[in-house]
C-alpha cells in the first residue's frame, strides 16, 4: 500500500489517537473513522486498517483497568450487540447487492448517536440520576446494545453508542473505562475473523497496522498521563462533546 508522506502522518495520528481514546479521553477514536478515509482511500479496506490497531488499544486498557468493569452493565448489553451485529451484516450485505451508498450507513449511524445525545441531555435536564425502572433499563439496555452492534459492524464507530450508555449508568471514570475497555475488547476481537472472512482485513492492511502500531501505544500511554489529569465533571462533558462531534464526521464522512 503505498502512501504519501502526508497520508503516513494522517495514519500515525490516527494510530496515536485510538490509543488516547482508549485509554484516557473516550470518544476520540471516533474522529479516526473518518480521517482515515484520507489514508486509505478505499472505502471497504478503511475499517480493515483500523481494527487491529483498535484490537491493540483495547489490550492496553484492559491492562490499565481491568479491575473497575462493570460486569454486570456488559452482560445485559450482550444480547442487543448480537442483534445489532446482526443488522450491521444485513446492512452490509444490502449496501453490496443493491448498490446502496455507504454515505446511508454511516448517516444511519449518526442518527443513532444523535439521537443518544439528546436523551442523555434531557437526563442531566431533569437530572434523573436515580435508579430506573426495570422496564425502562430494558428498553435502555435494547436500544444502545443494538446501536452499538449496528454501528461498530458498518464503520468501527460504536464508542459514541457505547460511551454514552455508560454515561448514562452515571459511572465513575475508573468504572467507565474498566467496564468500556472489556466490552470493546472483546466485541473486536469477535470483529476480527469475520473482517478477514470478507476481505476487510488483508496481508496489505496488516502490514501498514505493524508500521501504525508504535503509534498506538504512544496514545496509550499519553491518554494514560491525560486521564490522571481530567476531573468528572471534566470526562462527562468531553465524551458528551465528543459525540456530538462523532454524529458532525458521520453526517460529513
Amino acid at each position: 500500500m503505498i502512501l504519501e508522506p502526508w497520508q503516513w502522518a494522517l495514519g500515525l495520528l490516527c494510530a496515536c489517537m485510538n490509543g488516547v481514546a482508549k485509554t484516557g479521553v473516550p470518544g476520540l477514536g471516533i474522529l479516526v473513522v473518518p480521517l482515515m478515509l484520507y489514508v486509505v482511500t478505499d472505502p471497504r479496506l478503511s475499517p480493515g486498517v483500523v481494527l487491529p490497531l483498535l484490537c491493540l488499544a483495547d489490550l492496553f486498557a484492559v491492562v490499565y483497568y481491568r479491575r473497575h468493569a462493570q460486569w454486570d452493565r456488559v452482560l445485559k448489553l450482550v444480547p442487543w450487540v448480537a442483534v445489532g451485529l446482526g443488522f450491521g451484516m444485513v446492512g452490509l450485505w444490502a449496501q453490496l447487492r443493491y448498490d446502496i451508498s455507504e454515505v446511508v450507513l454511516t448517516q444511519t449511524i449518526g442518527v443513532i448517536v444523535l439521537v443518544m445525545i439528546i436523551l442523555q441531555l434531557v437526563r442531566k435536564w431533569k437530572q434523573t440520576d436515580e435508579a430506573v425502572p426495570t422496564t425502562a433499563s430494558s428498553v435502555k439496555a435494547a436500544l444502545y446494545g443494538s446501536g452499538t452492534g449496528f454501528a461498530t459492524y458498518i464503520a468501527n464507530a460504536a464508542g459514541p453508542v457505547m460511551n454514552l450508555y455508560l454515561l448514562s449508568m452515571t459511572l465513575p471514570k475508573r468504572e467507565f473505562m474498566g467496564t468500556a475497555a472489556w466490552f470493546f475488547f472483546v466485541i473486536n476481537l469477535v470483529k476480527v475473523p469475520q473482517f478477514i472472512m470478507q476481505e476487510r482485513i488483508t496481508a496489505e492492511t496488516l502490514v501498514l497496522d505493524l508500521w501504525l502500531a508504535p503509534a498506538v501505544i504512544v496514545g496509550a500511554f499519553l491518554g494514560r498521563w491525560l486521564f490522571t489529569r481530567i476531573p468528572q465533571a471534566l470526562f462527562e462533558q468531553i465524551i458528551i462533546g465528543l459525540a456530538f462531534v462523532a454524529t458532525i464526521a458521520l453526517f460529513l464522512r
